[in-house]
């Protein structure tokens, strides 16, 4: 009598079971392969976009003003209390009435090797209105205080190496001089000095234009009374985040268009506010990862509205959502092998296990390795074929039989086909994966209803 022979049913659903741990260190490992992949190509996408310009966030224009004011401090000398006043400069920053943006984003992807990003051009141009609210005494800073003179014109972009050569700032028609930098408060951008004594009797009108290049997102952090953005773009792919949506938004196969309208009552900030020289809110700072740049812009008290160029199939977060499925592949061919063995008395050894566990295993890897050159599909059919391929012809020899190998070889098609799409509805992959853990569940107890597991299975002696 063989030793195989005189193991119960529980006994080899445990040895099974052991087995099928011990595949979950491999397994981990190749969660970490995906991992250290997605990182590599981040690091690719950094160099490629290097000198090119980040995600980019534009806030502005708004016009600063600096004034006098009085400023009072209480020290203490020769054990007295002395109050001294002191004249001091502060900035009044006006946004303006209302402002209408346009932005022109040309997407491109960049590559290199296997690694592919996405860049744009973007063109944006607009109009926008300045004046002082009739409440301006509510401020505390009177006209005489100020000196217009030496105003400044602010735009904000968070990545200023992105900036085109000529950018183009009129004020009533005339251009102005621009500088580098955000004027004296040393933010990310460009300004110009502006001679604003007119904004007493009349209104100022400002039209701008300025070119720039980006990747991956786009972000306006809006300030004035009315925002009015258009973006067009032939990206197919855009992600609408942020703090603000788009009130129209239209999105197809040759790109997209999107108009935001936002208020400053929904920004909850006056369109005035004064500060002390170079303690105004700059905008972010540069920065290559998107939700990087809009949380910093965030917490520089900039509330945006933002775009993102996304890719359409992001590999790397795909294979790491089937890599979690892999102990489902293991499970159930597992338990297909376990039936064999208990009920077809085909005796099934955990080495035998342990290799088809393998290949399981390894299709998780050339999943990623094939999909970083051909593509996720693809490389999911070629990746699916071969292993199921292998495992059938390896069971074919295990199981003895061709009828009982094309069993195997059925069920693991069934479940590449499965995960697929449980990959594809991810809305609905819960409920598709619970449903077939149930149906697993019911075959396996209606098989096995019969079987006592703590019973030795015999063969007759050989006379």
């Amino acid at each position: 009598m063989r030793f195989d022979s005189e193991r119960t049913p529980g006994f080899k659903l445990f040895l099974t079971v052991v087995v099928g741990l011990v595949l979950t260190i491999p397994l981990f490992s190749v969660w970490l392969l995906v991992y250290d992949r997605q990182t590599q190509s981040e690091e690719a996408a950094r160099s490629i976009t290097a000198g090119w310009g980040g995600p980019q966030a534009m806030s502005g224009p708004v016009l600063v003003i600096p004034y006098r004011a009085t400023a009072t401090e209480t020290v203490v000398e020769n054990g007295k209390s002395v109050t001294r006043s002191n004249q001091v400069t502060r900035e009044l920053t006006l946004a303006p009435e209302a402002i209408q943006l346009s932005t022109d984003l040309k997407s491109d992807l960049r590559k290199r090797s296997i690694y592919e990003v996405v860049v744009y051009d973007a063109r944006t141009s607009g109009k926008a209105r300045f004046a002082f609210p009739p409440d301006l005494f509510r401020t505390g800073v009177q006209p005489d205080q100020m000196d217009l003179t030496r105003a400044e014109l602010r735009f904000g972009l968070s990545d200023p190496r992105g900036l085109g050569a000529n950018p183009s700032v009129t004020v009533g028609g005339k251009p102005l001089r621009l500088q580098p930098g955000g004027g004296s408060n040393g933010g990310h951008g460009f300004f110009a000095w502006v001679d604003a004594t007119g904004i007493l009797s009349q209104p100022i009108a400002v039209d701008f234009a300025y070119d720039f290049r980006g990747n991956a997102a786009l972000s306006l952090a809006p300030q004035a009374g009315d925002t009015r953005w258009t973006v067009h773009s032939i990206w197919p792919s855009p992600s609408f985040g942020g703090d603000f949506l788009p009130a129209d938004r239209h999105v197809g196969a040759k790109g997209f268009d999107a108009t935001y309208r936002i208020g400053n009552l929904a920004l909850g900030r006056s369109l005035v506010s004064t500060a002390d020289v170079g303690a105004s809110a700059s905008p972010p700072a540069p920065s290559r990862d998107a939700d990087v740049a809009l949380a910093m812009a965030a917490s520089g008290g900039l509330q945006t509205a933002q775009i993102s160029l996304i890719r359409p199939v992001d590999l790397y977060s795909q294979v790491n959502r089937a890599t979690k499925y892999g102990f489902l592949f293991i499970g159930f061919t597992f338990l297909a092998l376990l039936m064999f063995d208990v009920i077809g008395g085909v005796r099934v050894s955990a080495v035998e296990y342990l290799l088809m566990g393998a290949a399981l295993v390894l299709f998780f890897v050339l999943v990623l390795a094939f999909a970083e050159v051909i593509g996720f599909t693809p490389a999911y059919i070629l990746a699916s074929a071969a292993i199921a391929g292998l495992n059938t012809a390896y069971s074919a020899a295990v199981l003895g039989s061709w009828r009982r190998a094309a069993f195997i070889g059925g069920l693991l098609v069934g479940l590449y086909a499965v995960l697929y799409i449980l990959l594809s509805l991810e809305a609905f992959s819960l409920l598709i994966g619970s449903l077939l853990l149930f149906a697993a569940l019911a075959g396996v107890m209606y098989a096995t209803r019969r079987i006592d597991w703590g019973g030795r299975r015999t063969e007759p002696e050989a006379a």
